[in-house]
């Protein structure tokens, strides 16, 4: 064997290691949510006696997680196509008018990506608009939060489309908002996805947010819903992972339909290219 190919080995070895230490607990929930509540208790990798889909149902009748799931897309789903739309058009601009007021705005937005979030002035601002325990307070919290990264990455996308179409698009007639949405946007199709997923995925995922500022249980995202049904039910490890399960499951296929996209978009580009 060539030193080539057994550095290939080891690397290969060693990607495998790291896939089966990420891969390993979500098998454990998803095993564990199949069995009854005393052979869960030990939460071991053992194949259950009996599969037990019923956990299911019964998470979801006493979570409630109708209603948690139905805000949970809501806050995500709003917040991630707002944050979207909003980073697509800022990026657009950073990228094709580099003034000196526009790098340093484009600068300034990217400080969200180091700087921390005080909650205690965020707060004091969120009372003053009166966006307190309301649904679109979160809704507009979530995007603000993802926008800084969100437009750094759409940034370099669309320094690579050629200002050609610009000009060929305004000869034509279009006016910016059509250049924009009927031409520039069709072309960032893969980043778009990317932005998205990884926007949505942070969304679904936060729990101090919605822990700060809905103080109704009618409106709690599943993060909440999860964190309530452990408190109540964290002797039933069938159940907990049952709804860890749930919750988590909208996420997967979300991931699994984007890069689905993902690829077509770059196969296509490819093609085109």
């Amino acid at each position: 064997m060539s030193r080539k190919s057994a550095w290939a080995v080891v690397k290969n070895a060693f990607v495998w290691c790291i896939s089966l230490v990420v891969v390993a607990p979500l098998v454990l929930i998803v095993i564990n949510s199949l069995k009854d509540a005393s052979q869960a208790s030990s939460m071991g990798m053992d194949l259950p006696k009996a599969l037990h889909f019923d956990n299911f149902s019964t998470v979801i009748e006493k979570g409630k997680l109708y209603n948690s799931l139905w805000n949970s897309v809501l806050y995500a789903g709003a917040s991630t196509i707002l944050c979207v739309v909003l980073a697509a058009m800022a990026a657009y601009v950073y990228s094709r008018r580099r003034s000196k007021w526009n790098k340093f705005s484009y600068m300034f937005i990217l400080l969200g990506l180091a700087m921390p979030l005080n909650y205690f002035t965020l707060m004091k601002t969120m009372q003053m608009l009166h966006l307190v325990n309301s649904q679109l307070g979160i809704i507009i919290l979530y995007a603000a939060v993802q926008i800084p990264f969100s437009v750094f990455i759409l940034y370099g996308f669309v320094g690579g489309v050629p200002k050609e179409l610009d000009e060929a698009g305004t000869i034509d007639g279009c006016g910016p908002n059509r250049l924009f949405f009927s031409i520039i946007f069709p072309l960032l199709k893969p980043s778009i996805v990317t932005v998205f997923i990884l926007a949505f995925l942070n969304s679904w995922n936060e729990f101090t947010m919605p822990l700060y500022f809905l103080n109704s249980a009618s409106q709690w995202p599943m993060t909440l819903s999860v964190y309530n049904f452990f408190g109540q039910f964290q002797m039933s490890w069938n159940l907990v992972s049952a709804d860890i399960v749930l919750t988590s499951l909208p996420v997967v296929v979300l991931y699994l339909i984007g890069q689905r996209f993902i690829i077509d978009g770059m196969t296509a580009g490819s093609v085109k290219g």
